[in-house]
C-alpha cells in the first residue's frame, strides 16, 4: 500500500464513512466496513482517529461544509437581493434533490449522537454548525447586495438554519419537488423582508 499523508488518509476514511453510512445506515457503519471500503486496514484508522465518535465528528463537519462551500460559491449579486438570496437557497437545494441519501444520513447521524450514550455533544456541534454556517450565509448575502439587516444576523441566521433543516426533511418525507419549490420562493421572500426591515 502506497505511504499517504495523514490528512488524505482521514479525508480518505471520512469520504467512505460517508458512502457507507448513506448507503447501510449509521448502525451498521462499523470501523471494519469503513475502513473495507476505504480500501485501508484497521491499523490506518487508529492512526487517523482516536475513536469511532471522532470519525463520526469528522464526517459531520465534512458534509456540512461540503454544503456550505457550495452555496457560497452562489453568494453573487444576482439583480435585487431576494434574487441573490433566491439563488443561494437554490444551490444548497439542487444538492439536496441530487444526493437525497447524504442529506438523510445527516438526520440519522443526529438521532444517533442523541441515543448514544457519549455521542450527544456531536448532535449539538452539528446544529451549531448549522447556524455558524447559516450566520456566513447572511453576511456574505447581505455583504454582496451592501445591505445592512434591520434584524438581529444571528436570529437570522437561526431561523435560516431551522427553517432549512425543516424543509429538507419535508421534502425527504414528502419527495413533492413543487411545494418545496415555493416553500423555497416564500423563505427568499420572508428572509428578505426580514433582512430590510418591511412587512413580508
Amino acid at each position: 500500500m502506497a505511504r499517504m499523508p495523514s490528512a488524505e488518509r482521514r479525508r480518505q476514511l471520512v469520504e467512505a464513512a460517508v458512502r457507507v453510512m448513506a448507503r447501510d445506515g449509521v448502525g451498521r457503519a462499523t470501523t471494519r466496513a469503513i475502513c473495507a471500503e476505504a480500501g485501508v486496514s484497521l491499523s490506518v484508522f487508529h492512526y487517523c482517529f482516536d475513536s469511532k465518535q471522532a470519525l463520526l465528528e469528522a464526517a459531520i463537519e465534512s458534509i456540512t461544509g461540503s454544503y456550505v462551500a457550495r452555496v457560497m460559491s452562489a453568494v453573487e449579486p444576482k439583480g435585487t437581493l431576494r434574487d441573490t438570496v433566491r439563488a443561494a437557497l437554490g444551490s444548497y437545494w439542487e444538492h439536496v434533490t441530487a444526493h437525497p441519501a447524504e442529506h438523510m444520513l445527516t438526520y440519522e447521524l443526529t438521532q444517533y449522537a442523541l441515543r448514544e450514550d457519549g455521542f450527544e455533544h456531536l448532535a449539538r456541534a452539528q446544529y451549531a454548525q448549522y447556524v455558524a454556517s447559516a450566520t456566513t450565509l447572511v453576511e456574505q448575502v447581505c455583504a454582496a447586495r451592501g445591505v445592512v439587516p434591520k434584524a438581529p444576523v444571528e436570529l437570522l441566521a437561526r431561523l435560516l438554519a431551522a427553517v432549512i433543516d425543516g424543509l429538507t426533511l419535508q421534502y425527504l418525507v414528502l419527495g413533492d419537488e413543487r411545494a418545496a419549490e415555493a416553500l423555497l420562493d416564500t423563505t427568499a421572500d420572508q428572509f428578505v423582508a426580514l433582512i430590510e426591515g418591511t412587512e413580508g
